[in-house]
């Protein structure tokens, strides 16, 4: 593949713990289609990441690399235009990491805001392990180890790539100007809530995946928390705190949209109605996804190639900047 040099680099990847959902959809995967096509892309399945929280049960990592780049495929990903690997198979990381973590103060990571947030949320798991600390760290050798210009973010994440830019200012006065201090690329992802209104997660057991099938999808549309405040069939509806309005908005058209606000509000339609609706619409999306996913399982030798292929052209541009990152270290 004949990549355009002068395209500026994106970095960017994702833990593999699991089907993605609509949230992975809207909040990543959409944009990553749209930046594929614009910057020099290298995306990653964050294989070593997935452990700082999964450390006690990794067999189920493995499992979901395959299962999370079917996802990607499907979507629309091209490995022709975006380099696509999984982050273990690039050793480099590792290498940067470590030399990384000899130079960076431990209350630099204790101050990221997601340390507290995660520890607060995961209660269930001990997250009193280096790893987790330094995952922040690891996440700029990832970043930095291919000299990204952006990098792919939400507001919410933008400390992290403040803590990038300082960890390369510290490294490059003590040996030089060697690493760009990546950017972020603010991206607006929607707020999509789980069926349950909570933040759709895997660990609520409230997704609507991009695998499930159209029973499902219907199943779990049916199940969903609408308009707390709507008792009854003939109650007017309020569709600014509705979830499934939330869902229309993303997969309706114009006119649906100003059509089910309306109705809602005067009661011309019910909730079961209007969920049966969007189910429909869902499933529609979702039909040729789930059509290409399960084609690409069925093709489990092309997608490990193209996995040892995304790495191999990830590797050199590794082992390239390793080599400048030791000389520059003198080691």
């Amino acid at each position: 593949m004949t990549k355009n040099n002068s395209r500026e680099r994106v970095v960017s990847g994702m833990r593999p713990t699991g089907k993605l959902h609509l949230g992975h959809y809207h909040g990543v995967l959409k944009n990553w289609l749209t930046l594929q096509n614009q910057y020099d892309c290298f995306f990653f399945i964050a294989d070593w990441h997935g452990l700082t929280t999964e450390y006690s049960s990794p067999q189920g990592i493995a499992g979901s690399r395959r299962e999370i780049l079917a996802d990607w495929l499907a979507v629309g990903l091209d490995p022709k235009k975006a380099t696509i690997f999984v982050q273990s198979d690039v050793k480099e990381h590792a290498e940067l990491h470590l030399l990384l973590s000899m130079i960076v103060p431990v209350p630099w990571l204790e101050r990221v805001p997601s340390y507290q947030e995660m520890q607060q949320e995961l209660t269930t798991k001990d997250l009193s392990t280096y790893g987790f600390l330094g995952y922040p760290l690891l996440q700029t050798a990832d970043i930095i180890l291919y000299n990204a210009n952006k990098v792919p973010v939400g507001v919410d994440q933008v400390p992290h790539i403040e803590l990038s830019r300082e960890i390369v200012r510290r490294f490059n006065s003590l040996y030089g100007p060697l690493f760009v201090e990546p950017k972020p690329l603010l991206t607006e992802a929607p707020k999509l809530l789980g069926m349950d209104r909570r933040k759709m997660s895997k660990s609520y057991d409230n997704c609507l995946t991009l695998s499930d099938s159209a029973a499902t999808i219907e199943k779990k549309v049916l199940s969903a928390i609408t308009d707390p405040d709507r008792k009854r069939r003939e109650d007017p509806g309020n569709p600014d705190v509705c979830l499934i309005f939330d869902y229309h908005k993303l997969h309706s058209e114009k006119e649906t949209i100003q059509k089910i606000d309306r109705e809602c509000r005067s009661a011309a339609i019910g909730c079961v109605e209007d969920k049966k609706m969007m189910a429909a619409t869902i499933n529609k999306f979702l039909d040729p996804i789930r059509k290409k996913r399960e084609e690409w399982l069925g093709q489990t030798d092309r997608m490990d190639e193209l996995l040892g292929d995304g790495a191999r052209r990830a590797r050199a541009v590794a082992q390239e900047m390793m080599e400048k990152v030791r000389k520059a270290m003198k080691i």
